[in-house]
Formats: C-alpha cells, structure tokens, sequence
C-alpha cells in the first residue's frame, strides 16, 4: 500500500506516513501513484536533445567541410576574391559553435537520463537558447523541455529524482 501524498510504503493500520507525514485518512491505495509529468517526460526529453545534439553535429561536420574543401579551393575555380576569404572563416567558426552546443546538449541529455540535479538548468538554458537559434526544431524542442521543466512542481519533482538516484 502507498501514500496518496508521496507515493511512499505504508502499513496497514499505519496513521501517518513515515516518509512525508501525511495523516492516512480512509482507505490506502493498494497502487502505485501515477508519476508526475516530470517523472514521465524526463526521459523523453534527455532522448530529445540526444538527438537533436547528434543532428547539429552532422550540420558542424558539413559546415567544416565545405569551408574547408569548396572555400579552400574556390580560386581555383576561378571564384575568389573577398567572398570566399570571408566565408571560409565564418564557416569555420559557426561550426565550432555548432560543435560546442552539441557537446553541450549530449552531457545535458547525458546528465538528465542520470538525474543529474545540474541538468536540469543546464537544459534549461539550451532550451532557451534553442528558442530563437534553431527555428522549427529547436523552437518545438525548447517549448516542449520548457513545459516539462518549468511548471511549479517540476523542481520539486525533479530535485526527488535526484535524490532518489542518489539513494
């Protein structure tokens, strides 16, 4: 049997639970409580973002070989001149970044399928950031991990993960 509160063991008979206090009024659910929305989307999301920082890596990768192949060569083409001096460095650096919030993205998808406390501000963040930088996908992905990480009892029931986890 579990309390309606916490979700803890209780015994029969037993007047208040030893886990949050709750006093155990009538009869004792003989289930287990539906998890909360964190506890059943926090998976999905750290999935989520696994992938979507698999995909801006494929996206660097490309980035790094046009600019190193097509630009590193464009005089010899025949085009050159200040485009492609220009643009082979942007290139090279929007890659680096893509690079950087990949990795970024696989240790916060890393640190959520653990329970990380960390990784939920961390994703957080790229959440935000993936609001206004990766339009549809990120824009769709930031909302989504929004939802489930912002509501007013997501903290809470993410910081029970985490200790649960640890436990």
């Amino acid at each position: 049997m579990f309390c309606d509160g916490c979700g803890a063991v209780v015994q029969p008979g037993q007047a208040f639970c030893s886990k949050c206090g709750k006093q155990i009024i009538g009869p004792i659910s003989f289930s287990q409580p539906r998890p909360g929305r964190v506890q059943e989307h926090v998976r999905l999301v750290a999935l989520f973002w696994l992938a979507f920082s698999a995909f801006n890596t494929v996206g660097a990768i490309v980035l790094c070989i046009v600019a190193n192949t097509i630009f590193a060569r464009a005089h010899d083409f025949g085009v050159g001149g200040p485009p492609a001096l220009f643009l082979r460095p942007l290139l090279n650096v929007i890659a680096i970044l893509l690079f950087a919030k990949a990795a970024v993205g696989f240790i916060a998808g890393w640190g959520l399928l653990q329970h990380e406390k960390w990784a939920r501000i961390l994703v957080l963040v790229l959440a935000f950031i993936s609001l206004f930088t990766n339009i549809p996908f990120g824009t769709a992905l930031g909302v989504y991990t929004m939802w489930v990480l912002l509501s007013g009892d997501s903290e809470r029931e993410y910081d029970a993960l985490a200790e649960h986890k640890a436990a």
